[in-house]
């Protein structure tokens, strides 16, 4: 007991009495309980025993549910990954314009298992599809001022987009989108992707993919376009 009589100041039966008033302080702090060393005979030590067995128990716990969230976030973007890898290929493998943007919607559709998307080039071309995902403005993005600021920096814009934007992009399936993805294909237009699902692309959330999808698709929507 010499030892713990007096120290910074405070005596060992002042501590115990404090903590005598407070029995909640190693509730609070939980990590002074777990330095505590108890002694090994039987006793009311057992209930302090029993009280850092189950913080240990609490804190495996908390461990497993990172790893696991951690495993699955990496699961996740390993098949991302592998997604965007697969549409780049496919890139590389078109043979025109109209089959680069063809190669995207049957991408996105089939294997991001998106619900609405839509192709905006800022230049005709014959062979064009005559589809509803795809938008042709040959006048360039002057004729389309309500993406004006978007196009001006050029990031990826992600929820619930202006309804200007929603008409313009979605026409009569516009109130049909809950959340969106909006992103700029270089100089030569814009790929949409909208979702029934209010909580798929919400604000705030990651790009990288994103990103990804977007140069990938610039590069090979270049190889067929001039700049405006």
């Amino acid at each position: 007991m010499s030892d713990l009589s007096v120290r910074d100041g405070l005596s060992a039966m002042e501590v115990a009495s404090y903590l005598r008033r407070h029995s909640d302080f190693l509730r609070e702090f939980p990590d002074i309980a777990m330095l505590l060393r108890l002694p090994r005979e039987q006793g009311p030590a057992a209930s302090l025993a029993s009280y850092q067995l189950e913080v240990l128990r609490d804190k495996n716990n908390e461990f497993s549910r990172r790893l696991h969230d951690l495993i699955e976030i990496a699961h996740e973007n390993e098949t991302l990954m592998v997604r965007v890898h697969t549409l780049t290929l496919a890139l590389m493998r078109a043979t025109g314009l109209a089959d680069t943007v063809t190669r995207v919607v049957a991408s996105l559709t089939e294997d991001f298992h998106t619900d609405l998307v839509r192709v905006v080039l800022f230049r005709s071309e014959p062979d064009l599809p005559a589809a509803e995902w795809l938008l042709v403005e040959a006048d360039g993005r002057e004729s389309m001022p309500a993406f004006a600021e978007f196009l001006k920096r050029g990031e990826p814009l992600c929820g619930r987009l202006q309804q200007d934007k929603l008409d313009a992009l979605f026409g009569k399936r516009a109130s049909e989108v809950q959340s969106a993805v909006l992103l700029a294909i270089g100089e030569v237009g814009m790929l949409a992707i909208g979702s029934l699902d209010a909580n798929r692309f919400p604000p705030g959330m990651g790009t990288v993919f994103l990103r990804l999808i977007a140069e990938a698709m610039s590069a090979a929507v270049g190889r067929y376009t001039d700049t405006p």
